[in-house]
């Protein structure tokens, strides 16, 4: 399979779960954002690499860096290989003398991984079909908002993603991409994909 490359555009803290955060993949040949929930520690241990920041004490990920270059072992890359049941599941590829050899991951721990040790991510084309959502040009997006908003009905805030129609999710799935809710662009875009598996 063909790996796409991705690269980690945002981390944000999750509106709708207090605790979680949402860290925003794309990809670099082009528009799709890959949005993963995350929890808390993980956000802080990617965050903590991506900012150079050096801790007092080494935190988890810098201890098993640590351990790895100890023992003359690289990470290579980290691969998104696979979404089962809203999950994403991934795997470090690391190199020790010339052998190379796979580690299965949590994909929050990899991501966390991959920014220490400044290697590429990659993710595969059915999980950016499956998980994918496509970030378009504002200007665009801000035209199509207005010649649709005479055509829609208004929705209450709190109104589940059940009542809205399919062209009302994708018209609401622009709108919280423009505000960079990734969090909320996965729920749309699960619910426009379990539409499109039933009918």
């Amino acid at each position: 399979m063909k790996k796409i490359e991705l690269d980690i555009v945002a981390l944000s803290h999750s509106v709708t779960q207090s605790h979680n955060y949402a860290v925003v993949l794309g990809e670099q040949q082009g528009s799709r954002r890959l949005p993963i929930v995350i929890g808390g520690f993980e956000a802080q241990a990617i965050a903590v690499a991506m900012e150079r920041m050096t801790p007092n004490r080494p935190l988890t990920h810098d201890l098993f860096k640590n351990a790895l270059e100890t023992f003359g072992i690289g990470l290579k890359e980290v691969i998104i290989n696979n979404l089962l049941d809203g999950i994403f599941y991934a795997r470090l590829i690391c190199e020790k003398n010339g052998e190379i050899f796979e580690i299965d991951s949590r994909t929050s721990d990899a991501l966390a991984m991959a920014v220490r040790f400044n290697c590429p991510i990659f993710t595969y084309e059915f999980i950016l079909d499956a998980a994918g959502v496509v970030l378009e040009e504002p200007e665009e997006v801000k035209s199509s908002l207005s010649s649709s908003s005479k055509k829609r009905k208004p929705k209450s805030k709190g109104a589940a993603l059940s009542s809205y129609s399919v062209e009302e999710l994708n018209h609401l799935l622009d709108e919280v991409l423009i505000k960079e809710d990734y969090e909320q662009a996965a729920k749309i875009r699960d619910e426009i994909n379990r539409r499109k598996e039933q009918g």
